[in-house]
């Protein structure tokens, strides 16, 4: 997949949002315990059946995605490799890196020279990175893939990505400590949405890309990430069309809205790569028909939050929305 594939961001950084990396209100001392690394050799089979091999736990990593950089950030790991610094600052800054790591690339095509000049323990990789590219890097040093997605359990996925990172790198405390802020979040914002009245409110969610000058717009049905989270806050996904197998995306154009039953429309755009729907569908007839467009019932969230990461990313969603619907 290529970057306007994969990417789409959104959120965060809203003055009006109090987002803490990981929800958690845990004691620094007790963080600070939870990432301490454990000692000793670890074995550990990843999302391609692969065996791995660390003589302890990995403290000097790369990361070739930024679902997999998120993950490190969270439990504590600094990495000292990151593909596309500059892209994963741009989408990701829900969860911003706190060192200064070695740009090793673009994220489908990492330069293995600045790698392995880094000589990392491990490197992290999704099952998204070619298998020639992946036979490269393990000249380098062991890789652990993870599976990039899963539409049929996307948030089940994101604990088996964040518990198999974890253990490679001594932090499964802290995994736990992540999880349970995660659905603490996930209860509360629920909790808030319903109290609003909002509970089983029709949402839709997407993004859109401006190519030929025709706008594409990409609906998160209910097999993707953000559908899956939408369902436990309580929303029902609006979107009836059929996602793919992994990410839960499918592609519509504007008159293909004129099918969609929603109370509210909610959508990301990038200062980076523009908004399609506040410019280019702006004097668009079909648009400007639609019912929560009349109605002003359609939301750009911030910029910020990546909407293929991990467990802080998804916790600054659900602020986000619950500030979006009830506002």
């Amino acid at each position: 997949m290529n970057r306007r594939l994969l990417v789409t961001a959104a959120i965060a950084a809203a003055a009006a949002l109090s987002l803490a990396a990981c929800g958690t209100t845990r004691p620094a001392a007790d963080i600070a315990a939870a990432t301490t690394p454990s000692s000793g050799p670890i074995t550990l089979t990843d999302a391609t059946g692969a065996t791995v091999h660390l003589d302890a736990p990995a403290t000097k990593v790369v990361g070739t995605e930024w679902n997999v950089v998120e993950d490190l950030v969270t439990l504590g790991v600094d990495p000292v490799g990151v593909a596309d610094v500059k892209g994963y600052q741009a989408w990701d800054s829900a969860v911003p890196l706190k060192n200064t790591p070695k740009d090793i690339g673009t994220r489908g095509e990492p330069s293995t020279d600045t790698i392995a000049a880094l000589a990392p323990d491990l490197i992290v990789a999704t099952t998204d990175l070619s298998a020639s590219a992946v036979a490269q890097l393990r000249k380098i040093a062991p890789v652990l893939e993870v599976r990039s997605a899963d539409a049929s359990d996307q948030t089940g996925l994101l604990k088996k990505n964040l518990d198999l990172i974890a253990r490679a790198t001594g932090t499964a405390a802290r995994a736990t400590s992540v999880e349970q802020a995660f659905d603490t979040k996930i209860t509360t914002a629920r909790a808030t949405l319903k109290d609003a009245g909002l509970a089983g409110a029709t949402y839709a969610f997407a993004d859109g890309y401006v190519e030929a000058n025709q706008v594409s717009i990409r609906p998160y049905t209910s097999g993707s990430l953000i559908g899956a989270v939408n369902e436990r806050l309580g929303l029902r996904n609006a979107w009836t069309v059929k996602g793919d197998k992994d990410y839960g995306l499918a592609t519509t154009d504007v008159e293909g809205l004129t099918k969609l039953d929603a109370s509210r429309f909610v959508y990301i755009a990038n200062n980076t790569d523009g908004d399609p729907f506040a410019d280019s569908l702006a004097k668009n007839a079909v648009w400007k028909s639609l019912p929560f467009v009349k109605a002003g019932k359609v939301t750009r969230l911030p910029d910020g939050i990546w909407m293929f990461g991990g467990y802080a990313s998804m916790e600054a969603y659900a602020d986000a929305v619950v500030h979006a619907l009830t506002k």
